[in-house]
């Protein structure tokens, strides 16, 4: 196990109703001056901006409304909260909706007290030091942004839609509200679509080079084995409260940081994600959804122990001691039998990209690195491997399907 540092303030609160205890957590953070920033999500639930609106209002403070939407920031989206803020003097951020929405306030709180342009946060000129405080509501089973150091945002290189991302402590909101039964009204596709963002983040930190982990593996393996067992729950009823919380508080232990503590993280299936969907402006969830299985093919043989022991401990795969590599390839042929339960692309083809350039798209993605580098770190993945996950993905076809 690697040396670490890891704390955590921010404060959950987790059940039904407590969104309107709102008004009182705001006031002990010392807002007086409140800036409601929320995403469409947020305007669907009946009653619950006002019913937020009542909290605050009870507690003696001012609010002031900032819509916004429920995609990944853009750089406009800040630069209009930060001038809100500054402008009307608040002191305090609450974001109310999606992961997206939490992300655009944390930068909003970052960039409100920085005389240079927030950006620079972003291109790693500068660190952010100094914050507005901010607490969250969160009103989906989405991908624990409520509780990570982590914000992501977007902008345009070269006509090109790309993320940027960026940890700080000081993105760490001081409260975040969990009531499952905000997300009863969920889509099932946004649902699943959460869900594997919360998956794609357990699996990179799980497939690890770090020995002497048990501790991490089991908190991973847990939180897999119960995205497996809940949301095919959620699917068959919408309104499994019970199942719905499970969901939602996977997503906050798959991000705030836990599940990393002590091993070296992997992030290639970010870096393999975002090259899609900049290139062909698709769901991030989506390309998530295609390239897991394809990049855990490509790194099997790589530790297939480690492969085999997911495919034992999450779906229950019985372990040929003999020929594990059968347990690791039917670990993942049953992680596609899930997805394929749960709507979930599996192909290019299933995302709509009936073309895909892949020589183009590793172009791309080699472009953005030092010459001979290369991503990941679990498998080091050069050109001609992200050719040949990309590839994967593109060629797979579902068995009980019938192609041309």
């Amino acid at each position: 196990m690697q040396n670490f540092d890891y704390q955590r303030r921010t404060f959950l609160m987790f059940g039904r109703g407590r969104e309107n205890e709102v008004g009182s957590l705001v006031k002990f953070e010392g807002g007086r001056r409140v800036l409601l920033h929320y995403g469409p999500s947020a305007k669907i639930r009946p009653d619950l901006l006002d019913r937020i609106k009542r909290s605050l209002d009870r507690a003696g403070l001012e609010f002031f409304e900032l819509p916004t939407v429920d995609t990944t920031p853009s750089r406009e989206q800040i630069y209009r909260g930060i001038d809100c803020c500054r402008q009307l003097q608040l002191d305090f951020i609450l974001a109310i909706g999606r992961s997206a929405v939490i992300d655009a306030a944390k930068a909003i709180s970052a960039g409100t007290f920085y005389s240079g342009d927030f950006w620079d946060f972003f291109s790693g000129r500068r660190e952010p030091v100094h914050s507005l405080p901010l607490g969250a509501i969160v009103t989906t089973t989405d991908m624990g942004s409520e509780s990570s150091s982590v914000c992501i945002l977007t902008d345009q290189v070269n006509g090109v839609c790309r993320k940027f991302s960026k940890s700080s402590p000081t993105f760490l909101p001081r409260f975040a509200i969990l009531n499952p039964e905000l997300s009863l009204n969920s889509p099932l596709e946004n649902t699943a679509a959460g869900t594997i963002n919360i998956l794609a983040h357990v699996l990179s930190c799980y497939f690890t080079n770090t020995p002497n982990v048990q501790l991490t593996d089991e908190l991973c393996e847990g939180i897999m084995r119960t995205i497996v067992n809940i949301l095919p729950r959620i699917i068959e009823d919408p309104n499994d409260y019970d199942a719905r919380a499970n969901l939602m508080l996977a997503g906050t232990l798959a991000q705030n940081g836990m599940c990393a503590l002590g091993r070296e993280v992997d992030h290639a299936l970010n870096i393999l994600e975002m090259e899609i969907s900049a290139r062909y402006n698709t769901a991030p969830d989506a390309a998530l959804s295609v390239l897991i299985p394809a990049w855990m093919s490509f790194c099997l043989q790589h530790n297939v122990m480690q492969m085999a022991k997911f495919a034992n401990r999450v779906f229950g795969v019985d372990f040929n001691f003999s020929h594990p590599e059968i347990t690791a390839h039917t670990g993942i042929h049953k992680l596609r039998q899930f997805m394929e339960q749960c709507s979930l692309p599996q192909n290019f083809a299933d995302m709509g990209l009936m073309e895909v350039d892949i020589h183009e798209l590793v172009t791309n993605l080699m472009s953005h690195l030092p010459p001979q580098q290369t991503i990941g770190s679990y498998v080091k993945l050069d050109a001609s491997a992200c050719e040949t996950i990309y590839t994967t993905a593109y060629t797979y076809r579902h068995p009980q399907r019938n192609y041309p």
